[in-house]
């Protein structure tokens, strides 16, 4: 067998995939989709608005991480609202089911649940979202979260086991982060928080630099420079 048989057959064959197969990536515009929710008939992009939105889903109602996830969403609302953020929940039940345990969410939480959960007893919003992992249940969505802008692109994901509940502080700072890296057109480096220094991303030159950041900034790379964006006291007065 000649070199060039061996190069040929070596090489993995290339299957283009067809729009139902791809994956929604950071960047795309979220899949729209009307459902029954806790709070009436919804159309999905509509309900966005000029908003952004955590949507995020659960295994199932009655469960006990969910309970804690539920209750802890609706704990941190005006944490939400004060970002521009909805939140709304997703699990493979019915708006019945979901009505009964907001009453266990309550209940149990100390707290009063007034965003829209969601009703995908049929699974067709779950496989939109891909939030079926069949090694984990086949019915049951795994911890899915997508932050979705007001352009109704998708901003990021996170995906937790049906086992481990998800961190709200980190939820909260990527929106954050996320905000802040639009408003004033930085990168953000590791663990950062509100007030923290920010990062010049490599795109922008030093002279640009210059006149956008003129409060300065210090070059510990060619590639790294940080940069202060926090309003100061005056600019605050």
């Amino acid at each position: 067998m000649s070199l060039k048989s061996v190069v040929s057959h070596s090489k993995p064959a290339f299957k283009a995939r067809k729009d139902s197969d791809m994956t929604l990536l950071l960047g795309d515009t979220v899949p729209d989709f009307t459902a029954d929710t806790t709070l009436g008939p919804i159309s999905f992009h509509d309900w966005i608005g000029e908003d952004w939105a955590f949507f995020f889903s659960h295994p199932a109602d009655f469960t006990p991480v969910c309970t804690t996830e539920m209750g802890r969403t609706s704990q941190l609302s005006a944490e939400f609202t004060a970002r521009g953020v909805k939140p709304i929940g997703l699990s493979t039940d019915t708006v019945e089911e979901h009505f009964k345990w907001i009453e266990d969410v309550n209940d149990t939480q100390n707290t009063t649940l007034r965003f829209p959960i969601v009703a995908d007893p049929d699974l067709k919003i779950a496989k939109l979202y891909e939030m079926l992992h069949p090694s984990e249940s086949e019915t049951a969505a795994v911890r899915s979260v997508f932050i979705i802008d007001s352009d109704k692109k998708l901003r990021l994901t996170m995906t937790y086991p049906m086992s481990v509940g998800r961190n709200f502080d980190e939820i909260l700072r990527v929106i954050d982060a996320l905000k802040t890296s639009d408003a004033n057109g930085v990168a953000l480096p590791a663990d950062w928080r509100p007030g923290d220094l920010a990062i010049i991303p490599p795109s922008v030159s030093d002279d640009e630099a210059k006149i956008k950041f003129p409060q300065g900034f210090d070059t510990i790379r060619s590639y790294l420079r940080t940069v202060d964006i926090t309003p100061s006291q005056k600019d605050n007065a």
